[in-house]
């Protein structure tokens, strides 16, 4: 890919997913269900295209090491232990949110959606930081 890095495509696309998560909470929070449920269906297509890039980058690309020391490094583990562990949660969590909501099921949906929620915008925001950690700073 000619200018633009795998890691930059699988970060904009988290970035995507987080943006139209919060955008459907806020939509649903007005009463708009089918705006509602157009942003959480293009939150959920970011985030499994991210997954398919992460995957893939990790397939042409390995494992990128993080090289820096003191403080920094510190930084950097923490938000990726919390990223990681949340992101494995997420996605069962989130695929039942969604099952749920397709299903009907309202009131169950929006019982794992208070959870599905928080996690799922941690883990889209501690995304952004790894990469900027990684690639920026």
């Amino acid at each position: 890919m000619h200018g633009v890095s795998l890691a930059a495509l699988d970060t904009a696309c988290i970035v995507l997913s987080g943006a139209a998560l919060v955008l459907g909470r806020w939509r649903i929070a007005r009463g708009d269900v089918r705006g509602h449920k157009a942003a959480m269906l293009t939150a959920s297509a970011f985030a499994f295209l991210f997954l398919v890039l992460y995957l893939l980058r990790g397939q042409l690309e390995g494992v990128v090491h993080y090289d820096r020391t003191g403080p920094q490094r510190w930084i950097y583990f923490t938000v990726l232990t919390v990223h990681t562990i949340l992101a494995t949660a997420v996605v069962p969590l989130a695929a039942v949110t969604l099952s749920r909501a397709l299903r009907g099921r309202f009131a169950a949906h929006r019982r794992v959606a208070r959870w599905t929620f928080p996690i799922w915008l941690t883990v889209a925001v501690t995304g952004w930081l790894i990469y900027l950690l990684l690639y920026v700073f």
